[in-house]
């Protein structure tokens, strides 16, 4: 059975921000927890067919999340997601880069700010994600990386771990 599920990705050149809107068939403890806990970040967090892994993972204030996604192949990309401000089952904010596997920041690409709200639409959880890049040009770069169906294929990801969970 296909639901019409809300998917906005929304993207704000004057702001260089991306919000990405989705609303997930599970209540917001359980979307909660998909998202910030090592062992289910692990499950989704990739667009298919890459696969994801956690090297590091302190989901407090001041903590981080090192982690890289992995191709079919074995090709990895690292990345970095230092935690700043959370509020439990309501939002955190992070600050997300590219790094290597040792945590070396990968000044090259662009980093951004994340903020991440969790709110209830019924009984479905509405996760809106505002990502917020120093520039335009950082922006359009993420853009032509393929950040959008990037995230529509991980997202759906999501969604399968959410069907499995909520048995």
């Amino acid at each position: 059975m296909k639901h019409n599920l809300q998917f906005d990705f929304l993207a704000d050149k004057e702001k260089n921000t991306l919000t990405i809107r989705r609303e997930f068939l599970a209540n917001r403890q359980l979307v909660w927890d998909c998202y910030t806990k090592s062992e289910l970040l692990d499950q989704w967090f990739a667009p298919k067919p890459l696969t994801t892994k956690t090297k590091a993972m302190d989901f407090s204030e001041g903590g981080h999340w090192h982690y890289a996604m992995i191709e079919p192949n074995g090709t990895e990309y690292w990345n970095w997601m230092a935690y700043q401000k959370i509020k439990p089952i309501d939002y955190y904010t992070a600050w997300d880069a590219f790094a290597n596997e040792a945590g070396d920041l990968n000044k090259d690409l662009p980093s951004s700010d994340w903020l991440v709200n969790f709110t209830d639409k019924g009984n479905n959880t509405l996760v809106e994600t505002i990502v917020t890049y120093k520039s335009l040009s950082d922006l359009e770069t993420v853009i032509q990386m393929g950040m959008e169906p990037g995230m529509i294929a991980t997202l759906e990801k999501l969604d399968e771990l959410l069907l499995t969970l909520n048995r």
